[in-house]
This record gives C-alpha cells, structure tokens and sequence, in this order.
C-alpha cells in the first residue's frame, strides 16, 4: 500500500464541499481524485416544521458524506465557530454532528492554516481560494458552466477549493504525521 486516500470537508447546511486526493506515502504526492458539493436549502412549503426540515437537510448531508467517504482513509476539516446569529449557529451545530458521526479519523484544520498554507495569508478571499485551487489542480473536476461561449468556473468553487486546500493544511499538521507513522507501521 504505497497510496491512501484523504479527504478534505468543508462543512456547512447550505454547502458542503468535499474534495477527496490519492496521497503517495513514499513520494507526498497528491492527485484530486474526487469532488462533491452537497446543496441543500430551507424547504420553503410553510406546513413544514423548521426543526423537521433541518433534520432532512442534515440527513441528507450525513448519506452524503458516508457514501464520499467509503474508501477513505482519513480526512480533515475545519470545525466551525464564531456563529453570528440562530442560522449560522445551528448550521455550525449541524456540521459538528456531521463530523462527530464520521468513522474514519478526522483531523482538526484552523482556517487561517488553511488559507496561509495555500495562498500564503490569513485573510485569503474566496476568489483567490478558487483561483489557487485551479492553479494547483487543473485536471480536477471543478464545477462549471459557460459563458459568452467559454468554460469557467463557478463560484461555488469555493466549497471545492476550501476542501483541497483543508486537505493541503491537514497534511501538514503533526496529527497526520502520526496518522502516517501508524500506517508505516502496520505496513511494516
């Protein structure tokens, strides 16, 4: 077993990105193997209850990060905080479960290493987010559309190249080099 294969999250109700990477344990290498974006929104439909309708939008998002998943051997994510309101709190709420029901191990990835790993600064846009990750992975099966008769991207891109660039930051972290010594050794 020279390759495993990582994954990326970048959880949310509304987007969920994940993007998913054969890594090399002998060379680092990485490849896109896989990218998924799950869209979920509000039902609108007024005789369903709010509390029954986050809990569809929730199971929804867990199927499909179970099945993104299978052949996965570890992944990582960035853990929301810092809610503003109701929504973004219960959004948070939601995505923590999600990670919380995970079976694989899941590292911890803080968005400003994310984004210092990738574009190099803290404060990265999402526009320059989508714009690394086209740079670093061009043959990945971003999501886009035609416009004026040319292929370009969209913007929920966004979700995609968060979740490459969570996977760049998750396999610096020293977690991960533990994860690594644990395959070694078992390979051994």
């Amino acid at each position: 077993m020279s390759k495993i294969i990582i994954a990326g999250l970048d959880g949310s109700l509304r987007n969920f990105g994940m993007t998913k990477m054969s890594y090399d344990l002998v060379t680092g290498q990485k490849a896109v193997v896989a990218m998924k974006l799950i869209e979920t929104q509000k039902d609108k439909n007024k005789s369903v209850r709010a509390s029954s309708d986050n809990l569809l939008r929730a199971q929804q998002i867990a199927r499909g990060v179970a099945e993104f998943l299978t052949d996965v051997t570890t992944c990582f994510a960035e853990v929301p905080s810092g809610g503003q309101d109701y929504n973004a709190v219960l959004g948070f709420g939601i995505t923590i479960g999600i990670y919380a029901g995970i079976k694989i191990p899941l590292l911890e990835v803080a968005p400003a290493e994310t984004k210092k790993c990738t574009v190099g600064t803290k404060t990265a846009s999402k526009q320059e987010m989508i714009e690394w990750g086209f740079e670093t992975y061009p043959d990945a099966p971003w999501l886009t559309t035609k416009r004026a008769g040319q292929v370009v991207p969209t913007l929920k891109n966004e979700h995609l190249a968060d979740a490459a660039a969570i996977c760049e930051a998750g396999i610096l972290t020293p977690a991960f080099s533990q994860v690594l010594a644990i395959l070694a050794q078992r390979a051994a």
